[in-house]
């Protein structure tokens, strides 16, 4: 979707890593699974497809497991996704995955909740913060490709979900995404608004990053420019 320096690149990585936190996903094995969903989109060889499932627990452990074996290379993945571009920064994923590092962040959050928690109840709120990347593709793999309705005939089960595509910045316009991948603005539609690519544009006019040319073309709708 777009390119950036090398200098801009560590600097995301590293805010990555810190907004993540105790929930911290390696970059290259994500993107390798990222990359497998949309070329095995909603078969036997996807990653995280919902309809092999009957729950969304049991489709994030399968995805947990093949995950984790890409991150410590325990098993390879096809060439075919791999041969494109990964960002990699080892020093920092090994300390990001360490159990230590993700048990400070942890500590982190219930400071927090210490010191500015109006009540306990607010506590329950705890395991979203320490689990929050894992629950976030929960949401949009699950949702995202059983609920709602579909622009594209993309052979598979990908779904627009509003209005939580809105909600979650973009990324449950999973059928506009699927029919155009490197597509980096999510929204087609009127009604239809992709936060995250606001940002993007925002991003690339301020050269940290480059938007490839074909994704700041002119939108089709008075919305759409507004509208990753």
């Amino acid at each position: 979707m777009y390119t950036t320096t090398k200098g801009w690149e560590k600097f995301i990585y590293l805010v990555t890593w810190f907004v993540q936190g105790s929930s911290f996903l390696v970059p290259r094995a994500y993107g390798v699974m990222h990359r497998m969903h949309h070329t095995y989109s909603d078969t036997e060889k996807d990653p995280h497809s919902p309809h092999f499932f009957k729950d969304v627990f049991g489709m994030m452990w399968h995805t947990i497991i093949i995950f984790k074996s890409f991150k410590t290379g325990k098993n390879l993945p096809d060439p075919q996704f791999t041969k494109e571009y990964l960002p990699m920064w080892n020093k920092l994923d090994r300390f990001g995955d360490y159990f230590l590092t993700r048990l400070f962040f942890v500590a982190l959050y219930i400071s927090i909740y210490v010191v500015f928690a109006p009540n306990l109840w607010w506590f329950l709120l705890l395991p979203i913060h320490f689990l929050m990347g894992p629950i976030q593709g929960a949401v949009v793999n699950w949702c995202g490709h059983k609920y709602g309705y579909s622009n594209y005939k993309n052979g598979d089960h990908s779904k627009n979900t509003s209005p939580w595509g809105v909600l979650l910045m973009g990324e449950l316009f999973q059928n506009n995404h699927h029919h155009q991948k490197d597509n980096a603005n999510f929204a087609r539609k009127w009604f239809e608004f992709d936060l995250t690519y606001i940002i993007m544009q925002g991003l690339n006019k301020i050269k940290v990053i480059k938007l490839k040319s074909f994704m700041i073309k002119k939108p089709v709708s008075a919305l759409t420019v507004l509208v990753h």
